[in-house]
């Protein structure tokens, strides 16, 4: 079973994970691979890695906008300009210095950090990387995931994993909890929207279209 309480430092150290595990992929990644699709519609491996730098840059920055996807693709396209190595310098920094700004908001951007986690794995999926959605800081993931999903309009789903439980989603009147049994990353591509295997995972009492927070 996950914890639930707010560690105010979760979110840093989520990102401090993605910073140790995906940037020595990255720096081992030929130049051409950046240029592959990702499970976001549009956007390249490198155009992922820019929209997670520019976010992390306006925690940083104290310029933090609302993250539509059209405000979104405008940070990307400006960093289509940039060398890739200003970008995952960008990339780098971002995951080392926005944590505590991220802290200092009282939990109202915990779930960015938990959208960069997200992102690193449509990353390596891409890439043909193990740990696709399930890499370091997976325990964290869930916490926030389990927060954040609370203030969300998804119903309450008790989730079954190989070696844990989580909840995710409130309580609605006269809905029992739904019940999902499923491994790791499916359980992340399940609420990331991605695509899944309906074989991996087993879901009663709720739509897999409802899981979707992402």
């Amino acid at each position: 079973m996950f914890e639930t309480d707010r560690d105010r430092l979760r979110p840093a150290r989520l990102l401090q994970a993605e910073h140790d595990s995906l940037l020595p992929i990255l720096s081992n990644t030929r130049a051409d691979a950046f240029d592959r699709p990702t499970a976001c519609p549009g956007w390249s491996v490198r155009d992922v890695l820019a929209h997670c730098a520019a976010a992390l840059s306006r925690v940083t920055e104290g310029t933090v906008h609302a993250f539509t996807p059209e405000l979104n693709e405008i940070d990307v396209t400006e960093r289509r300009r940039w060398a890739l190595a200003d970008i995952l310098s960008e990339l780098a920094r971002g995951y080392l210095e926005a944590g505590s700004g991220i802290a200092k908001a009282g939990g109202k951007l915990d779930v960015l950090a938990l959208g960069e986690w997200m992102h690193g794995g449509d990353v390596r999926a891409a890439l043909g990387e193990q740990l696709a959605y399930e890499s370091a800081g997976f325990d964290d993931a869930c916490v926030l995931l389990s927060d954040w999903t609370r203030r969300r309009a998804i119903p309450l789903v008790e989730v079954r994993l190989d070696d844990a439980t989580l909840t995710i989603g409130a309580p609605r009147a006269g809905r029992a909890t739904a019940t999902l049994r499923t491994g790791r990353s499916t359980l992340m591509k399940l609420v990331a929207g991605r695509q899944t295997d309906p074989a991996d995972y087993q879901l009663t009492g709720a739509r897999a279209s409802e899981l979707i927070v992402f």
